[in-house]
């Protein structure tokens, strides 16, 4: 009996893999209703391409403004021309951690924990805030009608500088403080002009009134009931903003914003992997879209761990770097990302690298990218049910021409047990360069009642699957 698999989905790992075991990884899922072939198809997530190299390291951040963008890596600020060309302005007190970056047009506001800087976009000049009244201690930073809006320091306050326009000075009586919970102001964002505060209990929403005393003030009576539990991780895209929530009940879910209403995207499979990761308080995030699809981008770095969400199927993801010395996964290696240059431009985690997404290239800087996709467990009634073989529906001839991949391999496993233990690894050609004929087909696959398929690729061409069909026979056994 031939059957087609539903073998396109999330990653979906359940609190019993009896129930659901599947992964999928360094993949993106598109769907198109107008496919009968391929109403899911899967897709490889983009590769980096090394565009340049910092001396200095880890890209702690990155903007784009007046032609160029602008990087913090390690302790030193970069510009960075459309040839990719860099000029390193000057330093910072602090060489690691994350820094708050943003922009009024004519000036780049760095703020990192311990002191503000700003970049004179025209002049090419970075300039240490030697204002006292500066609060020194803020990590994140936003812009909104002239003003630049600080806070993360501790004191549960925002700040703004004193005049529009003008972020070398500041007052150290214009400030404010979430009103509707005492909980701590740990990080704050401007989206559609509104400014989000996030507590680390709840969230408020300020306007600007123009009031001349402080011109910010809370919008009505808006007040959300989840805060945030990690600061790092409050981004903005799609026309709303999203962050990893925690409030009085517990943490562990990701929010987005509908209106001022928060929306839970993460599932309970994903907030059970939450729950095992040492903290979750050190996390990051960024957004960017590429090809229609709004990806937003969260890394545990202590767990090592990066998970994507796409606005466009609302479905997660996984994504990871394999270290090419040990076969280890972690986390991925982008750190930031900034549009600038025509491309999706991201900062390396470790070191001074920054790398364009592009999704015609198949590596990650030179390295083997692991892409995988593992099913939910195939129901058969509880029945043995002996498989004749496994064809993936999937573009073939995709090799090139020399080295690895000029005959791709797909590599396969499967589970008889809900995916707790494996079979030894099977291989498949896809097809040399031009070989479209070819079939990504196994025989002799054994019997089992709850069989979950596992199908992975490390060479670096292009994948693409839409499916499986499997031939079998349901047994008595």
């Amino acid at each position: 009996m031939r059957t087609k698999l539903p073998f396109v989905g999330p990653s979906y790992q359940a609190r019993s893999l009896n129930a659901d075991a599947q992964r999928t990884l360094n993949c993106y899922i598109e769907l198109d209703n107008n496919s009968p072939r391929a109403p899911a198809a899967l897709y490889g997530t983009p590769g980096t391409v090394r565009k340049l190299s910092f001396p200095t390291g880890p890209v702690r951040g990155a903007i784009r403004e007046g032609g160029y963008s602008w990087w913090v890596s390690g302790n030193t600020v970069y510009r960075v021309a459309a040839d990719f060309s860099f000029t390193a302005l000057g330093t910072l007190g602090t060489y690691t951690g994350e820094v708050g970056i943003t922009s009024n047009g004519q000036q780049i506001l760095i703020v990192d924990g311990a002191a503000g800087w700003l970049v004179d976009v025209a002049a090419a000049e970075l300039i240490h805030i030697s204002d006292p009244e500066f609060p020194k201690g803020v990590r994140r930073a936003t812009y909104q009608d002239g003003f630049f809006l600080v806070a993360g320091d501790g004191t549960g306050k925002f700040y703004i500088n004193e005049r529009p326009n003008d972020g070398a000075g500041w007052n150290g009586l214009d400030f404010a403080s979430a009103e509707g919970s005492p909980d701590n102001t740990i990080g704050i964002i401007s989206d559609h002009r509104e400014v989000w505060l996030f507590g680390e209990l709840s969230a408020e929403v300020w306007i600007n009134t123009g009031n001349a005393d402080f011109p910010f003030q809370r919008a009505g009576n808006v007040f959300v009931e989840h805060g945030c539990a990690a600061a790092g991780t409050v981004a903005k895209a799609d026309n709303t903003v999203f962050w990893l929530g925690a409030d009085d009940k517990g943490t562990g879910i990701v929010w987005r914003a509908d209106g001022y209403t928060p929306v839970r995207i993460s599932t309970h499979a994903m907030e059970k992997a939450l729950g095992g990761y040492e903290t979750v308080s050190d996390a990051i995030a960024f957004t960017y879209q590429q090809e229609g699809h709004i990806f937003y981008i969260l890394t545990f770095p202590t767990a090592g761990a990066t998970w994507h969400y796409d606005a466009s199927t609302q479905l997660w993801q996984e994504r990871a770097w394999r270290n090419p010395d040990t076969g280890v996964l972690t986390r991925w290696r982008a750190n930031c990302c900034v549009f600038a240059h025509g491309e999706h431009l991201v900062g390396d985690f470790e070191n001074g690298n920054v790398y364009a997404l592009d999704l015609n290239a198949y590596t990650d800087d030179g390295a083997p990218i692991l892409r995988l996709r593992r099913t939910t467990t195939a129901e058969s009634m509880q029945q043995r049910v002996f498989y004749q073989s496994l064809q993936v529906d999937m573009e073939t001839g995709v090799g090139i021409a020399t080295g690895q991949g000029s005959d791709p391999l797909l590599m396969l496993r499967y589970s008889n047990d809900g995916g707790h233990t494996w079979s030894p690894e099977r291989t498949a050609t896809v097809g040399g360069t031009g070989q479209y004929g070819a079939r990504a087909r196994f025989t002799r696959l054994g019997s089992g009642r709850n069989r979950v398929w596992e199908i992975s690729m490390t060479d670096p061409v292009k994948f693409a699957v839409f499916g499986a069909v499997v031939d079998g026979e349901v047994g008595i056994a």
